[in-house]
């Protein structure tokens, strides 16, 4: 187990400074256009792939990282950059990450190469888990898979919503209820295979803020899929339905829903993007603040300007320290007794959305006009508060945590 530690190792660092300038010198620059064009940086994707950055390997390096620190780096970097864009370049490491979790030696070896392609033909993939009228409440989730056993297929109906890289991905893993009976329990993730009839992309999203990345309904009509595309097999599945059905019968104790552990354990990456755009705007800010005069000295002279930048700074190391224990917990096997994954998400998206606001304020009548990054970042900002469970129900994850309560 490594030990936990606030000093990154040279090699870390080494990476860090690759990704940081990655971010400044491919990201940045094209930050503004692609925010205004709303479609997949297609561009910046094929540029991440060419220095290894957009591939399975890079991620596996980080996300395996022994101190735990390599994932929220990374997405600390990529997210100062910009957020939409860096969304674009991660997002497909959602379902990877579905697959490399829940798949076999083989699923894996044939499915996540094709969610990248390579640096002359990328792809993405997608996770398709929210829907309509199950988003934070994954119990309710409507979208079934049946299986027929004749043909050894299994068919797939229902919608997804918000889904990144939703339609446009060259994979999809799709969530779906195989035991109704069971509620949380009765679920099972499934790939499904570029151009298999009956998955179509739905609505695309206009958003207020991370335009640069594509969200869109996914819709599944009737969708067949081979029995090898279940993760983890048919056999693997019916063994852990059967284990929750006699628990069920016996009326015993009530555990942790899954998805939502899975949850708890990802939140602290998510934290970690929110830092990077909270310091990102703090440092348009700082800069503002240090150049700009008015009544003939720089405006941090001023204590209602300063005081701000002091803590928006604060809350910043703050967040980062709550994503770094999180991490190092989670790669160590460590419980999260006070749910401290909900925790690091939680501050450090509230965090973004108020130092991105308070960037605003110091910038003035600037730092409203799009001449300016801040009122993108702020913008950008909103999502963190929302996706991957929203600020209330990580307090509900805490707080039911803290008290014993069961996590539903």
């Amino acid at each position: 187990m490594a030990e936990f530690t606030m000093e990154l190792n040279d090699e870390q660092k080494e990476v860090r400074d690759w990704l940081h300038g990655f971010a400044a010198d491919v990201i940045r620059p094209a930050a503004a256009e692609w925010d205004e064009r709303e479609e997949t940086p297609w561009p910046v994707i094929q540029e991440a792939a060419k220095v290894g950055i957009y591939s399975l390997d890079f991620y596996a390096q980080q996300y395996f990282d022994a101190t735990g620190l390599g994932i929220p780096m990374a997405m600390e970097e990529l997210f100062w950059g910009d957020a939409g864009i860096a969304l674009s370049i991660v997002g497909t490491g959602l379902a990877a990450v579905g697959v490399l979790a829940n798949g076999t030696e083989e699923q894996i070896g044939t499915w996540i190469p094709q969610m990248y392609g390579d640096a002359g033909d990328v792809k993405v993939a997608a996770f398709c888990s929210s829907e309509p009228d199950a988003g934070s409440d994954v119990a309710s989730m409507r979208t079934r898979a049946v299986y027929d056993e004749a043909k050894d297929e299994w068919v797939i109906n229902g919608t997804k919503t918000w889904a990144t890289n939703g339609g446009i991905a060259n994979v999809h893993v799709v969530v779906a209820v195989v035991d109704p009976d069971l509620g949380s329990k009765g679920h099972a993730s499934f790939i499904i295979p570029p151009g298999t009839p009956g998955c179509s992309q739905g609505q695309k999203f206009k958003k207020h803020g991370i335009r640069a990345s594509h969200t869109a309904e996914v819709i599944l009509d009737d969708v067949r899929v081979p029995g090898s595309c279940l993760l983890g097999g048919k056999e693997k599945l019916d063994e852990r339905l059967a284990r929750a059905r006699e628990k069920a019968k016996q009326g015993g104790e009530r555990v942790k829903n899954a998805a939502m552990a899975t949850f708890e354990a990802s939140r602290p990456a998510v934290g970690a993007m929110a830092v990077g755009t909270a310091r990102a705007a703090y440092e348009v800010a700082l800069d503002y603040a240090t150049t700009r005069e008015q009544f003939g000295r720089p405006i941090i002279d001023n204590q209602g300007v300063a005081f701000q930048l002091a803590d928006m700074r604060t809350r910043i190391d703050a967040a980062r320290l709550l994503v770094w224990r999180a991490s190092w917990m989670a790669i160590n096997g460590k419980p999260f007794t006070a749910a401290e994954g909900s925790m690091s998400k939680l501050f450090a998206s509230e965090t973004a959305k108020k130092v991105t606001a308070q960037a605003i304020q110091i910038l003035g009548g600037n730092g409203y006009t799009r001449e300016y990054p801040v009122e993108r970042m702020h913008r950008d900002a909103a999502i963190y508060t929302i996706f991957e469970g929203t600020s209330e129900i990580q307090r509900l994850v805490i707080a039911r945590t803290l008290s014993g309560m069961p996590i539903r």
